[in-house]
């Protein structure tokens, strides 16, 4: 996919990749607690989550792109008078309007790109993997994948076929029993940041939402449905 398409406001996306030449993005536990803390720092300021999945050397997500109205500005950055790289945040109490503004010192006011915040996450991320296992280079493919999800007979099919991922793979036999993906997130009764009665709207009730989940899909269909 050398001209990926953008991620527009207010779309909802199926943004999926994996580790250059397949290899390992998750080694252990630490791994996989570790990406989705930097999710949390960059993705949802952008974007609100539906469903996701991390496996050994791939991830999927069902993400909403949030209009731009709904995304808060960036903390301020102080511009250096010299206008050097080297910027110097404000501190939350100062008023980022930029109706008060130090003599000699311009800053901006600006909303985070989506595209950016997800290459923030992957850079960041492999850049601690880098150093924690002693590797160097890109880790995962470029350009991120993304395909536009538009049709909403696809959100039921798409939220199945990635809590099911780990057990297409091997490495579950049921969603119960793999932690890393947000299924255990919606059959739980904890609080959280990610959509999970929109979630369950879409199978009617959360009984359905569970018996969905144990049985066997046509993966052949939905693959065919999620990657045209």
């Amino acid at each position: 996919m050398s001209n990926p398409i953008p991620l527009k406001h207010g779309n909802f996306y199926h943004i999926y990749n994996r580790g250059v030449n397949g290899e390992e993005l998750f080694h252990e536990n630490k791994n996989y607690e570790y990406f989705l803390q930097l999710y949390d720092k960059y993705i949802d300021l952008i974007a609100d989550t539906f469903a996701w999945a991390l496996l050994n050397n791939h991830f999927h997500l069902l993400v909403r792109i949030k209009e731009e109205e709904e995304i808060e500005y960036l903390p301020p950055k102080i511009l250096n008078p010299d206008r050097s790289d080297d910027p110097v945040r404000f501190k939350d109490d100062v008023d980022p309007s930029g109706s008060s503004r130090p003599d000699g010192v311009l800053y901006t006011k600006k909303k985070p790109n989506p595209e950016k915040q997800f290459g923030h996450l992957f850079n960041a991320y492999a850049k601690a993997y880098n150093k924690s296992h002693n590797r160097h280079g890109s880790l995962f493919e470029r350009p991120f994948k993304r395909k536009l999800v538009n049709n909403p007979g696809y959100f039921k099919e798409l939220v199945l076929y990635i809590h099911n991922n780990p057990k297409y793979h091997g490495f579950a036999e049921s969603s119960l029993d793999y932690p890393w993906t947000s299924y255990l997130t919606y059959v739980s009764f904890k609080p959280t940041r990610f959509q999970r009665e929109k979630v369950i709207g879409w199978f009617d009730n959360l009984a359905n939402f569970k018996y969905l989940h144990q049985t066997e899909g046509d993966t052949e269909r939905i693959k065919s449905l999620l990657f045209e």
